[in-house]
C-alpha cells in the first residue's frame, strides 16, 4: 500500500487502483470550485476515492462507485461509503452532482494489459467507449438543477465528447483545464439544457 498527498489530504492506494495524478488533481480543483453545502454528491469510477475525500467535508452526502472491487475497499479505507457497481446499474435516486474520471485512452486490442489496468484506463478504439455509456445514463440519476464534472483528454476527442453530452441534453462548459506533454486535460460542465426541454 502506497499513499498520496494532495492540498491537505492524504490518501491511501491499495494494489490494482488508480493512483491519482494530474487528472485526478484537476477534477478536485473543479469539484472545490462548484460543490454546495447542501449537494448531493456521486463519484463514478471513484478509484482511491480522493474526489469524494474532499467532497465529504464540503457536501449533505457523497457516494462513490467503481466496478473495480479492489477500488471500492481502498475508497472505503479511505473512509467513502463506495459501492461495487457497473456504471450506474446499482444506483438509485438524483444528485446534485455526478462527477466522473473515465477511462478515456484510445486503446486498440494489441494495447490491452489485461487485469483491472484495462478497466482504468482502457477507453476503446476512440477513447469514448464508457464515455458513451455514461451520458446516456447520467440524465437520469440528476436532479433538475443538477450538474455533471467529467474529466476528458485532447486525446479523448474534446468537441466529440462535447456533441455527446449536447445530444443528451445538456448545456457544456469547459470549467477546468491544464496542459501536459502529450495532452491536454480539461473538465466538462454538463448542466440539464432546460431552454431546449417542453
Amino acid at each position: 500500500m502506497t499513499s498520496i498527498t494532495y492540498r491537505d489530504r492524504t490518501v491511501q492506494i491499495l494494489p490494482n487502483v488508480y493512483e491519482p495524478a494530474e487528472d485526478s488533481f484537476l477534477l478536485v480543483d473543479a469539484l472545490l470550485e462548484n460543490i454546495g453545502d447542501e449537494d448531493s454528491v456521486l463519484e463514478v469510477g471513484c478509484g482511491s476515492g480522493i474526489v469524494s475525500v474532499f467532497a465529504k467535508d464540503r457536501c449533505r452526502k457523497v457516494v462513490a462507485i467503481d466496478i473495480n472491487p479492489h477500488a471500492v475497499q481502498c475508497a472505503r479505507l479511505n473512509g467513502i461509503d463506495a459501492i461495487r457497481t457497473d456504471l450506474f446499474a446499482g444506483i438509485r435516486g438524483t444528485f446534485d452532482m455526478v462527477v466522473f474520471n473515465p477511462p478515456y485512452l484510445p486503446t486498440s486490442e494489441d494495447e490491452h494489459v489485461g487485469g483491472w489496468d484495462d478497466l482504468m484506463l482502457d477507453g476503446g478504439p476512440d477513447g469514448r467507449d464508457t464515455i458513451r455509456r455514461f451520458v446516456a445514463e447520467v440524465g437520469a440519476h440528476l436532479n433538475p438543477d443538477g450538474q455533471v464534472l467529467m474529466l476528458i483528454s485532447s486525446l479523448t476527442g474534446i468537441k466529440e465528447v462535447c456533441s455527446l453530452m449536447q445530444g443528451a441534453g445538456m448545456h457544456v462548459e469547459k470549467v477546468a483545464e491544464s496542459r501536459h506533454f502529450f495532452e491536454k486535460l480539461v473538465v466538462l460542465e454538463g448542466l440539464p439544457d432546460t431552454k431546449n426541454q417542453v
